[in-house]
């Protein structure tokens, strides 16, 4: 087992610093990737959204050309 050894007063306050710091921007770090993919979740239901909608008018679309081209079909 190795013997304890002093250690540096300038060692032991950049690693004290260091622990605070990092402490101290974790809760900021979290708020961020909150906010992130808060964003991300966001921007892709509205991606969906307008999708849908699209797919919406294309089958209306198609629906209005079959009921028209029956009606110019039938016989009188």
């Amino acid at each position: 087992m190795s013997q304890p050894t002093q250690v540096n007063g300038a060692v032991i306050d950049a690693v004290a610093g260091t622990n605070s710091s990092v402490g101290a921007v974790a809760p900021a770090m979290a708020m961020g990737s909150l906010y992130q993919t808060i964003g991300n979740s966001v921007a892709m239901a509205a991606a969906n959204s307008v999708y849908a909608q699209q797919q919406g008018w294309v089958t209306a679309q198609s629906a209005g050309t079959l009921g028209v081209t029956k009606l110019f079909s039938q016989n009188n």
